[in-house]
């Protein structure tokens, strides 16, 4: 198991990184108000830019180890502590600082997190999955997502409208997780071939990308913190029911839900928390200031 967790928590680290490389290299290309095409020839021209989208595949091939090594109920989960890392790398990079309430909340989500995976010490790694698991699990899927879609699409720029989006990038990113896991053992077990010859393969590759837009929508619909726990938790959540329905992993339950649902409680609180600071903000592009004046202000301390 130990393998598998250090995959997981190198993937959140490298994706927490490459969030706060792009939005520094973001802040030192020319602004525009629509849409640009020589910002990726400006952003190509920024080695920390670049930085970034190494970081990014380091993350990808962080996860797809992770996930070919261990229990999808156990990989997915640690990537709520990717909000956390962001901030605390943001607060090093981009000259901020985390106030003693950023702290407590990045301590919260992280003792949450721990009590959750004690608790629940998820268990299980099947490498072979039937279709007759695969295809409830994708129409449950794609129809949660269709409604979610829709019912974002009927509401006005706003909380409501940004959560829809996160729960809809939720799902997708859990479904990502879950096909790319099958993915992996078809890697291991038949070769590259077989790989690119695999349904899943192209599964992944699609809720992927879809997820990417849902995200993209969720940040522009409304503030971070109306998307950002249905994100954090919907991954979660999800992914726990496709490892037990798909993976036919297994979590302890009985009189062990009452810690489980604690710490989840503490993970909510944490992230919710860590969504409302001004630093948190400007890395989702909330804020026309710098980081560091949001980050200074969220400490209390005069911005220079």
């Amino acid at each position: 198991m130990l393998l598998p967790v250090l995959f997981a928590l190198g993937a959140a680290l490298s994706n927490a990184l490459a969030t706060v490389l792009q939005r520094k290299a973001a802040l030192t290309v020319p602004k525009s108000e629509g849409l640009r095409v020589g910002l990726i020839l400006d952003l190509l021209r920024r080695p920390v830019w670049l930085v970034g989208i190494v970081a990014v595949i380091t993350a990808g091939v962080c996860q797809a180890v992770a996930l070919a090594t261990g229990p999808i109920t156990v990989v997915q989960p640690l990537f709520v502590l990717e909000l956390p890392l962001a901030l605390v790398i943001a607060a090093v990079l981009l000259q901020g600082r985390l106030s003693r309430t950023g702290w407590l909340a990045v301590a919260t989500v992280v003792v949450g997190l721990g009590v959750v995976l004690f608790a629940a010490s998820p268990a299980g790694n099947r490498t072979q999955v039937p279709m007759t698991h695969w295809i409830p699990a994708v129409a449950v899927c794609v129809a949660a997502i269709a409604a979610l879609v829709a019912a974002a699409l009927r509401r006005p720029e706003g909380r409501g409208r940004a959560a829809c989006f996160g729960l809809a990038t939720a799902i997708s990113y859990a479904m990502t997780a879950a096909l790319m896991k099958t993915s992996m053992h078809t890697l291991d077990d038949g070769g590259i071939t077989a790989f690119f010859t695999t349904w899943q393969t192209y599964g992944f590759a699609l809720f992927g990308v879809c997820a990417l837009f849902f995200l993209e929508n969720a940040m522009q619909s409304g503030p971070l913190v109306a998307s950002q726990p249905a994100l954090t938790l919907g991954d979660a959540c999800v992914s726990l029911a496709l490892g037990i329905t798909v993976y036919a992993e297994y979590v302890r339950t009985g009189w062990w839900l009452v810690p489980q649902l604690l710490g989840a409680a503490l993970i909510a609180a944490g992230v919710l928390a860590l969504s409302r600071l001004p630093l948190a903000r400007a890395l989702a592009s909330e804020e026309k200031e710098q980081p560091g004046e949001g980050a200074a202000a969220d400490a209390g301390t005069p911005a220079p």
